[in-house]
């Protein structure tokens, strides 16, 4: 039992939604990255719920660095950010009654009964605050080196926001850098929270498709088979909880395609190098980056706690009972889990460049 992701670059996650706290651990790091702490405030503020669309409970997250830096600059060994938790109701949760779509029943089968049940306990989207913190630094690493990740909301509960502009990657990407609710059309962001307040208001909730798009990205990343670029963001963006999809480029779209349509043409770049002329396959052959932007989407479940009747069972008296869920919960997790997607491929991606350019690469500036 491990929770270690990476190569060149590894990511350790502990803690649980109820207890102390929440951590998580980076090694492997260049010696001398800039570790803001406005950034990392500015990161988990983005994550922080708010309003009616989003849980009641409110932590304030003040993190506190406990590795790894020394007078704002990574000293090359571990980085460990420490969040403690501090508005929890613990009461609100009863252990044996199994919640449908959470993970009660399966943890109850993989530890025994051994586990935090509170809050969800390690499986709880609260953890993912300690994911954003830790991956701040990685993000601005990769800006100053050219690499830009932005993501949206692209559609959510039936609503829709319109798809990243491929002639304008650069200014839809900048327009969502510190926007909490991300989307990139006027009136989609109106019409989603409705739509998340509606569900809300009726004890249910509602799910989301998010759409990621990277710029800057240097041609030749990737190590197929097992650690191709989709192989390793994929793994990545399926431990955020209530993830259920991952797609590149047009995705599950090439079934309806033929060769001819869904090839991208290549030709030689005005600027040097080759680029293709369309982009559907997301920037990646092989499983190697070609230089275009790297397109990802991915689908969010709508939030398992909702305030209805369900069928389930008691897994410690072995009954058939009927629940309605407790406690503090999201209508919909969707525009929290942006900021948690776009830190989990910083980190992705800059575990591929430390393993192909070396390991101080990430805090050389821009030379790519």
């Amino acid at each position: 039992m491990k929770n270690v992701f990476g190569g060149a670059l590894t990511l350790t996650l502990f803690g649980e939604s109820h207890g102390p706290m929440i951590g998580a651990t980076l090694d492997g790091l260049a010696p001398g990255m800039e570790v803001s702490g406005d950034s990392i405030r500015a990161a988990l503020d983005l994550r922080r719920p708010r309003g009616k669309i989003s849980t009641a409970r409110r932590e304030a997250d003040p993190f506190e660095i406990v590795s790894g830096v020394f007078n704002g600059k990574t000293t090359g060994t571990p980085l460990t950010i420490l969040i403690p938790n501090g508005d929890t109701k613990s009461a609100d949760y009863r252990y044996g009654t199994a919640r449908p779509s959470h993970a009660d029943l399966t943890a109850y089968c993989k530890y025994h009964g051994f586990e935090d049940y509170r809050g969800g306990g390690h499986f709880s989207g609260r953890l993912t605050a300690a994911l954003t913190a830790v991956c701040a630094p990685l993000r601005d690493a990769l800006e100053k080196k050219g690499v830009m990740i932005g993501t949206h909301i692209l559609a959510l509960g039936g609503v829709r926001d319109r798809a990243f502009d491929e002639d304008r990657y650069d200014r839809d990407i900048a327009s969502l850098r510190n926007r909490y609710f991300p989307v990139l059309e006027d009136g989609a962001e109106e019409a989603m929270v409705r739509r998340i307040e509606e569900a809300g208001a009726a004890g249910d909730s509602v799910g989301g498709i998010l759409e990621t798009a990277v710029i800057g990205v240097p041609a030749g990343l990737g190590e197929p088979f097992f650690d191709s670029v989709e192989s390793c963001l994929a793994h990545a963006v399926f431990s955020v909880p209530a993830v259920k999809g991952v797609e590149f480029g047009a995705g599950f779209r090439f079934a309806d395609m033929t060769g001819s349509e869904a090839n991208d043409p290549i030709r030689v770049s005005p600027e040097g190098g080759f680029q293709t002329e369309t982009n559907h396959n997301g920037g990646i052959n092989g499983g190697i980056t070609n230089g275009m932007p790297i397109l990802m989407r991915t689908a969010v479940k709508p939030t398992p706690s909702i305030r209805i009747p369900q069928d389930t069972v008691n897994f410690l008296t072995g009954e058939n009972v009927t629940t309605e869920g407790g406690g503090r919960h999201d209508p919909a997790v969707v525009h929290r889990a942006r900021i948690v997607v776009d830190s989990l491929t910083a980190f992705v991606l800059a575990d591929l460049m430390t393993g192909r350019f070396g390991t101080d690469d990430l805090a050389q500036g821009r030379t790519i």
